[in-house]
């Protein structure tokens, strides 16, 4: 390996991924560890932060095998956002990390979000905004609420980043890009109105700082022998990991990471409002609007799992079904949804279903429906950017398929730039952050631009797109015409448990 070296870290929602890379970018060597996602009621998606800190030990040994310790001048660490972890002041976690996914505390954020006019949160949060189940404030009044000596030992409610960087250095820091709805404008302190929502959150959050400010050296006694005097950096979350290693760096961007779920961003120099999606404050001029869907690549495991198959068997089995199968739409909505919909009640569904349908036609519409839901998120990006976004650079696992990336292309109508580093993007972004926090480049325009590479470009067919577009009308039409069916099955869901 080269004599300079930069470590990155992603705490994903299905695995850890641990990378090293030179100075200039390329992959050196990569590990991924997976963890579970424990299930133990309806609505509650719980994990371990221990498996988390084993996967990060793991691949670190693995990546850094025969690399000398001075070699490694900084680490990076992004991860999954709003999934939150309550520890002590010794960091012992008090309970299971509650994540993105969990959606016991929807009641909570109705009411919160009950308590402010439309008027009243564009004067505090600067536009539309909306409290959902995954929020900090949300999940800590839960928190105070259902469980009050787990509240009354709780020193910090921290993200995995943050905890990962405590384990590794000691110290505590978060930064404002992962306290979405929490943060002033410029993202350097807490906005009061939110935090005073629930008593005693103001001493439990940690210090803020800029995502590639350095936290400190690391200490953890299993990893300094291998990290040597490696800088750390505060991180931010794995959506901003993936916009920095997909090259959004200068305006009329736009990106899809097609993970556990999809992350869809484009920047711009202006902002507009645009209702589902999260503006963030501007970095050095540049604005970047994204939001988050609730099941991208988790939808295609779902299928998979309900078919008794592999998701390559799923793949190659929608490979072989016309576009548009038979005219079936699937929503993806298995646990709610996120941008732009932010609806913790609507619930998933496959629409045209009939006799002559094949599994087949229904695997392929999985990949389509996940595909029209990023090219909704999608519209409300551009909307808030102000202008059209000509192409899309596209990363994630779900890059890893031809078939998936080219009904992208063929969805959204434009074309999809496939990453190089599509498996580790976020990763190759957090190992940016951590290039900038060590003073290897001046900013992170410049590392982004000297790293980020495009594999493949993925053309849409207008024959293809013309036979989905019809399709796309009936997946925006079906939330709409079935929301009162969706809270009348939410209601009985509420009743017996399920």
């Amino acid at each position: 390996m080269g004599n300079e070296l930069v470590l990155g870290i992603d705490v994903g929602t299905t695995a850890v991924k641990v990378a090293v890379f030179t100075v200039g970018g390329p992959l050196v060597r990569a590990c991924a560890t997976e963890h579970v996602m424990t299930r133990p009621g309806p609505g509650l998606a719980e994990q371990d932060p221990g498996h988390w800190w084993q996967g990060c030990v793991r691949g670190i040994e693995a990546v850094l095998k025969d690399v000398a310790p001075e070699s490694v001048r900084a680490v990076g660490v992004v991860s999954q956002v709003n999934t939150h972890i309550f520890v002590d002041a010794n960091l012992r976690p008090l309970m299971p990390a509650i994540t993105w996914q969990d959606q016991r505390c929807a009641a909570v954020a109705r009411e919160l979000d009950g308590r402010f006019t439309a008027e009243e949160k564009a004067q505090i949060w600067g536009g539309p905004f909306t409290f959902d189940a995954s929020r900090l404030v949300s999940r800590a009044l839960w928190v105070a609420r259902h469980d009050r000596e787990v509240w009354r030992r709780t020193r910090w409610v921290l993200s995995p980043k943050d905890y990962i960087n405590a384990r590794l250095t000691g110290e505590i820091a978060t930064d404002g890009l992962s306290s979405v709805g929490l943060v002033d404008g410029d993202g350097t302190g807490y906005l009061a109105d939110a935090v005073r929502l629930v008593d005693g959150l103001a001493e439990r959050l940690p210090p803020l700082a800029g995502a590639a400010e350095p936290v400190g050296a690391v200490v953890a006694p299993e990893l300094v022998g291998l990290l040597g005097s490696a800088t750390v950096v505060v991180g931010t979350m794995d959506a901003f990991g993936d916009i920095y290693g997909s090259g959004l760096i200068t305006p009329g961007r736009a990106m899809i990471a097609c993970g556990t779920s999809l992350v869809v961003a484009g920047t711009s120099e202006h902002a507009c409002a645009s209702h589902g999606v999260v503006t963030f404050p501007p970095i050095d001029g540049l604005y970047v609007h994204a939001g988050p869907t609730q099941a991208g690549g988790e939808a295609l495991r779902w299928w998979s799992r309900t078919c008794a198959r592999t998701v390559q068997q799923v793949v190659t089995e929608a490979a072989a079904a016309a576009p548009g199968g038979s005219g079936v739409v699937f929503t993806p909505y298995l646990m709610g949804e996120r941008a732009p919909l932010w609806d913790a009640t609507v619930r998933g569904s496959f629409l045209g279903l009939s006799a002559t349908t094949s599994r087949a036609e229904l695997s392929r519409a999985v990949l389509e429906g996940v595909a029209m839901s990023g090219r909704q998120v999608l519209a409300a990006v551009e909307t808030a950017c102000g202008t059209p976004l000509a192409s899309v650079t596209f990363s994630g696992g779900g890059a890893n398929s031809d078939l998936w990336s080219q009904i992208f292309a063929d969805v959204l109508r434009r074309p999809v730039q496939r990453l190089e580093t599509r498996d580790y993007s976020a990763v190759l972004g957090a190992a940016l952050l951590a290039s900038v926090g060590a003073a290897i480049y001046p900013d992170i325009a410049t590392a982004t631009d000297r790293a980020v590479t495009i594999d493949r470009v993925f053309t849409p067919d207008n024959e293809r797109a013309d036979l989905l577009d019809p399709l796309f009308e009936v997946y925006l039409d079906s939330y709409q015409a079935l929301r009162n069916v969706h809270a009348k099955l939410a209601d009985w869901r509420a009743h017996h448990n399920d």
